[in-house]
């Protein structure tokens, strides 16, 4: 399997991202759809292309827990340690989200946020300086893609740019824990 991210795949998701398109790609998890988390029509379109109810909010990826606090109005302080001693892809929910696109965030105004370490994902992160959404790259009710080759035709038509990052990877990817944790501290269990 080939691990060197090319800079040319990274410039192309770049380019979608910034003029507001969708991109396929690879995460920490499992193949995903994403988006400019802050551009509310680009949020949209995804909702659409998934045929996704809009009650069910998106989540975002970002490549650094020192970012948390540009999109969370306060980030407890168990979150840092956490996301430090988690060993599988670990989203956390966060009440009073700020900074990203409206139509992202759940009715309460929570957010889940997953920090990345995949090697496409960061880099993509880093340069882009800005939260992507990541959904899972399948149709509303269908199962999720735990390889490229299993990517439904219709989500391969409906975004601007497929990444070939990790198209090769036969690894099967699980989704992440989900945890939602109160301002205070007290967290629970949504997916374990």
């Amino acid at each position: 399997m080939n691990t060197h991210v090319d800079q040319t795949d990274i410039n192309q998701a770049l380019d979608t991202l910034r003029n507001g398109g969708l991109i396929l790609y690879p995460t920490d998890t499992i193949w995903g759809i994403g988006c400019d988390a802050t551009n509310p029509s680009a949020v949209d379109r995804v909702f659409q292309l998934k045929g996704r109810d809009h009650a069910k909010s998106l989540i975002i990826l970002l490549d650094s827990d020192y970012k948390l606090q540009s999109y969370v109005q306060e980030v407890p302080e168990v979150a840092y340690q956490l996301i430090e001693y988690t060993e599988r892809p670990l989203t956390i929910v966060y009440s009073g989200a700020k900074n990203l696109a409206p139509n992202l965030l759940a009715p309460d105004g929570s957010i889940g946020i997953r920090i990345v370490q995949h090697p496409f994902c960061a880099a993509l992160l880093q340069r882009f300086r800005k939260p992507i959404v990541s959904t899972s790259a399948n149709l509303s009710g269908r199962p999720a893609p735990a390889t490229f080759t299993e990517v439904d035709q219709a989500i391969i038509e409906g975004v601007d740019h497929v990444v070939t990052y990790g198209q090769d990877n036969t690894r099967h990817g699980t989704a992440s824990i989900v945890m939602k944790l109160e301002p205070g501290g007290q967290f629970s269990f949504i997916r374990r």
